[in-house]
C-alpha cells in the first residue's frame, strides 16, 4: 500500500539520517563548550546552536537528496524543518547539561543521547524493540526523532505530534536552562549583591565571560567549521554506503539446469558457479563461498537461501527467484540451510555487525582516555597498556554478547575473545599512532579511517556483494571488514575464508605495535592539555552508530 522508492528499496534512509542529525547536534554543544573554555552558559550561545542546526539540516538534506538521491526532491523542504528541529532539540538539550553539572555534562550527553538515546531509536520499527527500551525511547530524542522522519517521508506527515512536542519541549528547556544559568541567574545574584546596575552588568559579563576575556568568537567558528565537516561525512559514508543496497557478483550455485536461474539473472547481479550435485553446492556453502544455490533435478526444483550468511540475501533472492519461477510457470521450493544455525535471539544474523562498532570505539577511546589521563601522547609502557585493555575488553565483550544476550552459540566463546581483543588492540595501536604523530586531533583522523570509511565498507550483515563499488574495493584495506568477516565466518562457518582477514589484521597489529613502541622510545613531545572526561565524552559521539 506504501511501496517504497528505487532509491531506498529496504527502508534505511530514516535510520541513517539519525546518525549525522544526532552527531551533529552533540558534536556542537561540545566543541562549542570546549572552543569557549568551558563557559557553558553564556546566553549567546542557544543562538549558535540553533544557527547551527540549521546550517548542519540543510547541508545534511542537500547531501542525501539532491546530492546521493536516497529520497526525491520533492521531500527537501519537508525534512528540511524536521531536521533542523532534530539537530536543535539535541544540541540545546545537552549544552543545558554542560551549563548545569559542567564538564561531566559532557560525558552525561553522550551517554544519554549516544549510549542509552540510540538503541531505542527503532530505525526497523519501535514495536520491534523490547519493551523496556521502547518505553525508554518514548522519552529521548533519537526516537522521536524517527518517528518524525518516518512519517514525514514516507506517510505525508501523518501523526507527527508527539514526536514534534517532544523535541520541541527539549529544544525550549534547553533554551530556557542556558539563559538562567547565563544571563538571568548571574544578573538576580548581583542585583541581591547591591551592586550597582553596571557592576551587576560586568558581573554577569564576567560569569559568561571569566577574567575578562574576549569570546573566542574564531575558536567557535572553526569548531562548528569542524563539526560541519564530521556531520556531512557521516551523512554521506553511511547514507551512500547503505541507503540502497544492491547485489553485484552475488556468489551462487547452480546444480542442474533450469529457466528459473535465466530468468533471475534479469532481475539480480549473480556470479554463478556450476556444481555437480547438491553435496557439493552444500559443501561450498559450509565453506561459506556461497550466499544460495538453485537445485535442479527432474521436476523438482529448490531454491537453497542461507540466513547465516546475510540477512538481506535470502528475502532478496526468495523474492527474485519466486517471481522468476512465476514467469517461467516452474514449480519452486525455498529451503534454508547454514552450517551452523543462527542463534534463536539474533535470527537475523545482525550480531557480529552490531559488536563490531563497540569494539572500534573501545580501541580508539582506550588510546583517547589514556592520552587524556597522562596527559602525553607517548609513554615506554604505551603498547603494553593498550594491549592489556584490548585482552580484557574483548573478554567483556565476548561475555555480553555470548552469555547474557545469547547472541551466538556459546561453543563459539573462545574463538571469539581473542579474535574481539584483536580488533580493538588493532584500532587502538592506530589511534596511538595518529594522536602521536598529531596530537589530539589524531582522534578525528581515527574516527574518519575507521568509522567514516572503515565501517561503512565492512558490509556487515548484508555482506561485501550488496556494497556500492567504492566501498567493496576500499574495504580489504581497512580493519573493520577483516574484523567483521573473521568475526562472522568464525562463528557460523567454522572459521572458513578467514585467512585473508587474519593476516590482513595481525600485519596491522604487528606494524603498528613496531611503530608505536619505536615512536615512544625516539620522540619528546609537549604535554595535551586534554581532560579526560571530555575526551571521552567527544570520543562516543563522533564514533557512535545508532
Amino acid at each position: 500500500m506504501k511501496p517504497l522508492a528505487p532509491s531506498d528499496p529496504v527502508g534505511a534512509v530514516t535510520a541513517l539520517w539519525l546518525l549525522p542529525l544526532l552527531i551533529g547536534g552533540c558534536l556542537a554543544a561540545v566543541l562549542v563548550y570546549k572552543a569557549a573554555h568551558g563557559i557553558a552558559a553564556a546566553p549567546w550561545r542557544a543562538l549558535i546552536l540553533i544557527g547551527y542546526s540549521l546550517v548542519g539540516a540543510l547541508l545534511t538534506d542537500l547531501i542525501a537528496g539532491p546530492g546521493i538521491g536516497a529520497y526525491s526532491n520533492s521531500h527537501f523542504w519537508p525534512l528540511l524543518p524536521c531536521f533542523w528541529l532534530v539537530t536543535s532539540a539535541v544540541a540545546l538539550a545537552a549544552a543545558a547539561l554542560q551549563a548545569v553539572v559542567g564538564r561531566m555534562g559532557t560525558l552525561l550527553v553522550a551517554v544519554l543521547f549516544i549510549v542509552v538515546g540510540g538503541p531505542p531509536a527503532g530505525g526497523l520499527g519501535t514495536y520491534l524493540l523490547p519493551v523496556y527500551w521502547r518505553n525508554i525511547g518514548v522519552v529521548l530524542p533519537p526516537q522521536n526523532a524517527v518517528t518524525l522522519i518516518n512519517h514525514v517521508l514516507y506517510f505525508g506527515g501523518s501523526d507527527i505530534t508527539t514526536p514534534l512536542v517532544v523535541l520541541l519541549v527539549y529544544a525550549a528547556v534547553g533554551t530556557a536552562v542556558i539563559g538562567w544559568y547565563g544571563r538571568i541567574r548571574p544578573a538576580r545574584e548581583a542585583a541581591r549583591a547591591g551592586d550597582r546596575e553596571g557592576d551587576a552588568a560586568a558581573s554577569a559579563n564576567s560569569a559568561v565571560n571569566p577574567g575578562g576575556r574576549r569570546r573566542p568568537l574564531t575558536g567557535i567558528l572553526v569548531a562548528l567549521g569542524v563539526c560541519a565537516v564530521m556531520q556531512c561525512l557521516f551523512a554521506t559514508t553511511y547514507m551512500s554506503a547503505e541507503h540502497a543496497p544492491k547485489a553485484t557478483d552475488l556468489p551462487f550455485g547452480a546444480v542442474g539446469s533450469s529457466p528459473v536461474l535465466t530468468a533471475a539473472e534479469k532481475s539480480i547481479s549473480l556470479k554463478v558457479t556450476r556444481y555437480q550435485d547438491e553435496a557439493a553446492a552444500k559443501s561450498a556453502i559450509d565453506r561459506a563461498e556461497l550466499f544460495g544455490a538453485l537445485v535442479t533435478s527432474g521436476t523438482t526444483t529448490t531454491l537453497i537461501v542461507v540466513p547465516s550468511i546475510s540477512d538481506l540475501a535470502p528475502l532478496d533472492l526468495a523474492v527474485r527467484f519466486e517471481a522468476a519461477a512465476k514467469a517461467t510457470g516452474t514449480k519452486l521450493t525455498v529451503q534454508q540451510y547454514a552450517p551452523t544455525p543462527l542463534a534463536a535471539k539474533d535470527p537475523f544474523g545482525l550480531v557480529q555487525g552490531l559488536m563490531l562498532l563497540p569494539l572500534i570505539i573501545g580501541g580508539y577511546m582506550a588510546s583517547t582516555l589514556l592520552m587524556a589521563a597522562t596527559g602525553r601522547a607517548a609513554g615506554r609502557w604505551r603498547a603494553a597498556q593498550l594491549a592489556g585493555f584490548a585482552v580484557m575488553s574483548g573478554l567483556i565483550v565476548d561475555l555480553i554478547v555470548c552469555y547474557w544476550l545469547q547472541g551466538f552459540p556459546s561453543e563459539k566463546f573462545w574463538i571469539v575473545w581473542p579474535i574481539c581483543s584483536l580488533i580493538v588492540a588493532v584500532i587502538a595501536f592506530v589511534a596511538a599512532i595518529l594522536q602521536k604523530l598529531f596530537g589530539p586531533i589524531g582522534t578525528l583522523l581515527t574516527v574518519v579511517l575507521m568509522v567514516q570509511l572503515g565501517n561503512p565498507s565492512s558490509g556487515g550483515a548484508s555482506g561485501v556483494p550488496y556494497l556500492p563499488a567504492f566501498w567493496r574495493d576500499i574495504g580489504p584495506y581497512l580493519p573493520p571488514r577483516n574484523g567483521y568477516l573473521l568475526l562472522h565466518r568464525s562463528i557460523y562457518f567454522d572459521g572458513h575464508g578467514t585467512g585473508q582477514a587474519l593476516t590482513t589484521l595481525l600485519i596491522y597489529l604487528g606494524v603498528a605495535a613496531a611503530v608505536l613502541i619505536v615512536l615512544d622510545l625516539r620522540r619528546s613531545e609537549a604535554e595535551v592539555p586534554t581532560d579526560a572526561t571530555e575526551a571521552a565524552a567527544m570520543a562516543v559521539p563522533i564514533g557512535a552508530s545508532p
